[in-house]
């Protein structure tokens, strides 16, 4: 049976995740703590791997109960530690300086900062579709490729783009639960450039989305509406969570299945 076999959190958008064996479901839809600040610029302008390079070479690790975050730049062993609430006049400080320009962090605790803000719920991936983009890449490892995706949910016992088959037709969600919790399947996700660069150093893959689109066209899934990819550039699943799922406890190990809860 199909079962959750990773949970991922990225607590400031843009930043390093990382992994925890069970999560609450916020009012919003979204996981607690994911993408609960977000770094943006005087203009309110997200700062983001898209716009300014410099945030694949900062590398982060967080101490979630404790609300402390340690960064540090990639390839320097020195760090510098802050607790999110506390502090966070002075972690906007060391952003700032980094960044060489004003950021401020902003906070969300009921939906966080999705890139998608009509999909508020995780995004979800199969395991097996990672180690399947993974082979089309000769000289990357599955890693490389969970971080290049930054997916929250990973699927495990099930074929490669199973996960496919938790959308349906346009404006209509499909319903599926992970243990006792409802979701909404809306659409199969977007992919920005991000992806196509390596998450260390923000060096661009030559030909990476090129080879993706390809080989996404030619593995898609029988009885996947091709309708729903305007493009092949798309991976992942994007959800919503109704409001009655609020508070439920996500755990890894939960199994998955298709269809309404009765």
């Amino acid at each position: 049976m199909p079962q959750l076999n990773q949970i991922l959190l990225y607590p400031i958008k843009s930043l390093d995740g990382l992994a925890v064996s069970e999560i609450k479901l916020l009012k919003g839809g979204a996981l607690e703590y994911d993408r609960e600040f977000a770094m943006v610029d005087t203009a309110n302008h997200v700062i983001n791997g898209k716009r300014n390079p410099k945030v694949h070479r900062l590398r982060s690790q967080f101490d979630l109960p404790q609300r402390l975050i340690h960064l540090n730049i990639q390839g320097d062993s020195s760090s510098e530690s802050f607790h999110l609430d506390r502090q966070r006049p002075a972690l906007e400080a060391w952003l700032s300086s980094y960044f060489e320009q004003p950021v401020r962090l902003l906070q969300n605790l009921e939906t966080g900062f999705p890139d998608d803000p009509d999909s508020t719920g995780p995004t979800i991936v199969s395991l097996a579709s990672l180690e399947t983009v993974t082979s089309w890449y000769p000289d990357l490892e599955v890693e490389i490729i969970r971080r290049r995706f930054r997916t929250n949910l990973e699927i495990d016992a099930v074929p490669a783009f199973w996960e496919d088959r938790l959308f349906g037709e346009p404006d209509v969600p499909l319903p599926f639960q992970i243990g006792d919790i409802q979701f909404l399947g809306i659409n199969p996700c977007q992919r920005c450039p991000v992806p196509t660069r390596d998450p260390n150093t923000g060096t661009p893959y030559s030909g990476f989305q090129k080879t993706f689109v390809q080989q996404r066209r030619e593995t898609l899934p029988e009885g996947v509406s091709r309708s729903r990819f305007n493009h092949f550039y798309r991976l992942t699943v994007n959800t919503k969570v109704p409001v009655s799922e609020a508070g439920k406890i996500l755990r890894v190990g939960d199994s998955i299945k298709l269809g309404s809860q009765s």
